[in-house]
């Protein structure tokens, strides 16, 4: 059985003083024995994450990558750039990128497939607006999102990994159910098992306000791989009792 994934997601958040502080005290308080754990700053930020984490059971992430190899793209972060600092996962496609900065599912596949060559692990979230929800779309909208990612990256779509994200559940306080989540995750586990032999290898992060109170809950389900976590990952107290939770299950 695969150990549990929990990435968390610092979002536009941080200093190095404040960095510093926040690591050193999950540091200090992981389980002997723990889940994966990866931490995703902001891109400034990636080396000295990665610099205050090295040979510990830490791993850092960026919260983006460019669609391109290098050139004429001011401002971008390329793959291999963040690979060159020590970056092992990039998150793709979160809810925030797609919404205000209008990434299409093409586009999103395109950055997967760039962090993949680079030998960074994409994380590659979904996830349906409440509006979508409410129209029963949900299944159409995620499927719909991962199936773009599946075609261009197909031969190694084992290598990624997947996060649900529901956005009416991302920074509100509201949380899917533990059987909403996990009637989500199989749909996405069953799409992904047309696509790979190995697709249980393959882990599916739920992504909307995971907290220490349900986490636990949430990651008893049969298909919740783990969490993608946001707010709770600021605070060590909240990050660690989720990372003990996902350790424990």
């Amino acid at each position: 059985m695969k150990k549990k994934l929990i990435a968390g997601n610092w979002k536009m958040n941080g200093s190095l003083a404040a960095n510093a502080s926040l690591l050193e005290q999950v540091l200090a308080g992981l389980p002997a024995d723990p889940c994966i754990v990866a931490v995703c700053a902001p891109a400034i930020y990636v080396q000295q994450v990665a610099g205050l984490t090295q040979g510990t059971a830490i791993a850092v992430g960026a919260q983006d990558v460019s669609a391109h190899d290098a050139g004429a793209y001011t401002g971008e972060v390329s793959a291999s750039m963040l690979r060159d600092l020590g970056a092992r996962y990039a998150i793709v496609g979160h809810s925030e990128r797609r919404q205000y900065h209008g990434e299409t599912d093409a586009l999103v596949a395109i950055k997967a497939q760039k962090a993949l060559a680079a030998g960074v692990t994409p994380v590659v979230c979904v996830g349906e607006t409440l509006a979508e929800r409410e129209a029963g779309r949900t299944e159409e909208v995620v499927r719909r999102q991962l199936a773009a990612v599946i075609h261009l990256n197909g031969h190694c779509i084992s290598e990624i990994v997947v996060a649900y994200e529901p956005v009416w559940a991302i920074g509100t306080g509201k949380t899917a159910s533990p059987e909403q989540a996990q009637e989500v995750h199989a749909v996405l586990r069953a799409q992904l098992q047309s696509a790979t032999p190995q697709a249980e290898r393959i882990h599916i992060l739920y992504g909307g306000s995971m907290n220490a109170a349900n986490a636990a809950q949430l990651l008893a389900e049969k298909d919740i791989d783990g969490g993608l976590i946001g707010g709770a990952s600021l605070k060590a107290v909240d990050f660690l009792a989720i990372i003990a939770a996902a350790s424990a299950a």
